[in-house]
């Protein structure tokens, strides 16, 4: 598949679309963590996937996950 169009490009938007969707499976296998809430912007250039954390502190964290596809190399 070439990719035609970047920022984001599909395949961005559906790793984007995908790590939202296993968040329950991702917080399984966190120890001490749960996932309070997450944001997911799937039109910025570079997509991304936001956590809310709190861990066994009660101590609030946040991972960003972004989404950045090199360009193609045909």
């Amino acid at each position: 598949m070439k990719t035609v169009t970047y920022n984001p490009s599909p395949l961005e938007v559906e790793f984007a679309k995908a790590f939202h969707a296993v968040s329950e499976h991702i917080e399984s296998k966190l120890e001490n963590v749960s996932i309070e809430r997450i944001e997911c912007d799937l039109e910025a250039d570079n997509p991304f996937v936001k956590f809310f954390l709190t861990d066994q502190d009660n101590d609030p964290h946040e991972i960003v996950m972004k989404i950045i596809q090199l360009p193609d190399k045909f």
